[in-house]
């Protein structure tokens, strides 16, 4: 293949086929034969496997000794239409991270071992097992997010941790994004460490919570309710189109009692909050990692990244530009998620001016093939980190075989 010079898209389960720009290659190369789990120490807490493995294999495995990967990986396929398998190799070359990036940090910062080919046909192996300082060019981290353009992954290994005894949301009702943003900041700024922090704007996932107490042992029904200020609730379904802010609680269940306890005395400015766990807090949040509540419609959809006090700015400054807009909020309003129909450049102009003073930047991830095309998916980058950029490539990749304009136009 590199003889031939011919331009390679790089697939694993194709969930992710329509993330970037549409595809320039004559050919594919898949990861499809590469699968397997090449290395598990629980005690060391590192977890290796070829690229091609299924993500909910190496999930699987974690899961039978009590641990994790830690970053929590979107799934893509809801929202891009699309099937088959995510595969291990991809989330390293997405740098597919979910709500519990605040915390945790994003895939690429548990990723510590790669084993790529790159665009020469040599193979590359870089990190290992353990996490260690680095001197020189970091190629691990370089290559999370790359979307395969540099190389072709073929094993990668993970840092992991143990999974929670115990996870509960906290959800405060009927929030504008301003205060529901200044919760989230006052939270994550405490010491009593939330795991995730979202926050819903009315209509946005409607669901509605009982008020009642879960069933089961005076002990265990006891313990639940040490959180004091925090009120039980439970997942009944849709309904309610309240803005809903949320914060997520992992750890023993007594730190979890007392953590609430002490937030909710905190945040008490905002009302006290009720206390959701078990499949409906699961549920949601798997919600807010996929961006569900826009998995069903035709709209263009975005993924804004700015300082989280700015995220409720940007949002404003857009929906008077594209009154029809949607958002939420993840990574502590770090994160917007945006919905945007009917625009015959997904809104492209409006969302980047409107973030621009903002120093945020905005990355399309669903929209039909002809607009990804001809509108920057990325964030447009100026000319001298352009010519970096175009530079990193040719040294991995002279020939341009690799996902030839996958990220941006002539690289």
């Amino acid at each position: 293949m590199v003889a031939s010079g011919i331009p390679l898209a790089i697939r694993g389960g194709g969930t992710r086929s329509g993330l970037g720009r549409p595809s320039q290659a004559a050919s594919t190369l898949s990861s499809a034969g590469l699968t397997g789990i090449t290395l598990y120490e629980p005690a060391e807490m590192v977890i290796g496997a070829r690229a091609g493995t299924p993500l909910s294999l190496v999930q699987e495995t974690l899961a039978e000794r009590g641990q994790m990967l830690p970053f929590e990986p979107m799934d893509h396929r809801a929202l891009l239409g699309t099937e088959g398998a995510p595969t291990i190799g991809a989330v390293a070359a997405g740098n597919i991270s979910g709500p519990r990036r605040i915390n945790a940090g994003a895939a690429r910062d548990s990723l510590i071992g790669i084993r790529l080919i790159n665009g020469r046909g040599e193979a590359i192996k870089s990190g290992g097992r353990v996490m260690k300082n680095v001197t020189g060019l970091d190629l691990v981290k370089l290559v999370a997010g790359s979307f395969g353009t540099l190389g072709f992954l073929t094993e990668v290994v993970f840092r992991v941790l143990p999974k929670p005894e115990r996870v509960v949301t906290l959800v405060w009702r009927g929030l504008p994004d301003e205060a529901a943003v200044g919760l989230l900041s006052t939270a994550l700024g405490s010491p009593f460490e939330p795991f995730a922090a979202a926050h819903l704007p009315a209509g946005i996932g409607a669901r509605a919570f009982s008020s009642e107490v879960d069933t089961g042992s005076r002990e265990e029904n006891a313990s639940k309710q040490r959180a004091g200020a925090v009120e039980r609730s439970n997942w009944i379904g849709n309904g309610s189109s309240e803005a809903r802010t949320l914060l997520r609680l992992e750890n023993f269940s007594a730190s979890i009692d007392y953590r609430a306890a002490e937030l909710a005395t905190l945040l008490t400015v905002h009302g006290a909050p009720e206390m959701l766990e078990g499949a409906g807090s699961e549920a949601l949040w798997q919600d807010v990692r996929d961006a569900g509540f826009f998995a069903d419609t035709q709209e263009a959809v975005w993924r804004l990244s700015l300082a989280p006090t700015n995220g409720p700015r940007a949002t404003a400054a857009i929906a008077n530009a594209l009154p029809h807009a949607r958002w939420f909020y993840d990574w502590g309003g770090g994160l917007v998620w945006l919905a945007v129909p009917d625009a015959d450049d997904a809104g492209a102009a409006a969302i980047r001016a409107a973030i621009r003073p903002l120093g945020g930047h905005a990355t399309l991830v669903r929209a039909p093939d002809a607009i990804r095309a001809s509108v920057p998916v990325f964030e447009p980058m100026p000319e001298p980190l352009l010519r970096v950029t175009a530079g990193i490539k040719t040294s991995f990749d002279p020939a341009g075989i690799f996902e030839p304009g996958r990220m941006y136009a002539g690289i």
